[in-house]
């Protein structure tokens, strides 16, 4: 008898281990299921199609290159894309300086760009760069038309301090209305105390600092050269309470 109930014991547990090891089994395989069916049939996926991107701001990019930059794909659905993502690609070209990302359902996605302005150009080993008033480099301008802006001439990741004071310069310059009324304006930037500017062929040695105060004093000694009709090699305002006009002719008037 006891050896029946042994059997009979042996042969229960047998059929536990097995409904067990089935049920195991089962579970495993319905998992793979659904999780293969969220991977590559997620129904979200097909939700609310992106149909329409929608652009404003931009000037200087065009919605074909900020598509492009965003990463955005035709028909990706609004319910998973994710606003942070895009921003995030689009904030890494030096032309887009914010972006501010809305969804329209069903199927629009609209992005307005706050977009760096071209400031100066800036001659580098013989290339020439776009920059923003910060000197950040926007785009190398390889062909076409050149901008009219002040072309700043030097290497600013050797020459920082005279790239920022050629930037200062420039800033107070454009504040003046010296860009709006001049053809050609180029600074050389070097050693601060070195700076100087070319403005249509003159050439002003200007230094470092109290942009202000030289340029209204280079406007009154333009009007006196005008008026004595004097051709002049180089105008020199490094020297605070003075003024160096060197005519062509070599002789200094002071």
């Amino acid at each position: 008898m006891k050896a029946n109930r042994n059997k009979k014991t042996g042969a229960r547990l047998n059929i536990l281990s097995i409904v067990r090891n089935i049920t195991v089994l089962i579970f495993i395989f319905s998992g793979a299921i659904i999780v293969y069916l969220v991977v590559y049939y997620n129904p979200v996926k097909s939700m609310f199609p992106l149909m329409h991107v929608v652009f404003s701001g931009n000037r200087h990019l065009t919605d074909d290159e900020l598509k492009s930059l965003a990463g955005i794909r035709s028909e990706e659905s609004l319910m998973i894309l994710s606003n942070e993502q895009v921003g995030r690609q689009m904030l890494r070209s030096p032309w887009v300086r914010s972006v501010n990302i809305r969804k329209g359902l069903p199927g629009t996605l609209s992005i307005a760009i706050k977009e760096a302005e071209p400031f100066a150009l800036l001659e580098m080993k013989e290339h020439l760069f776009l920059v923003d008033e910060k000197g950040k480099l926007l785009e190398e301008l390889r062909e076409g038309s050149v901008p009219f802006l002040p072309v700043i001439t030097g290497d600013p990741y050797k020459e920082k301090e005279g790239f920022s004071e050629a930037l200062s310069l420039a800033k107070t310059m454009n504040e003046k209305g010296f860009l709006a009324e001049r053809d050609h304006i180029e600074i050389l930037a070097h050693k601060p105390h070195e700076l100087a500017v070319t403005i249509d062929g003159l050439v002003v040695k200007i230094g470092s600092g109290r942009y202000e105060e030289k340029l209204a004093q280079l406007l009154k000694l333009e009007e006196d050269i005008k008026h004595m009709e004097i051709r002049v090699d180089y105008i020199d305002l490094r020297f605070a309470g003075r003024a160096i006009v060197k005519p062509a002719a070599d002789k200094v008037i002071r």
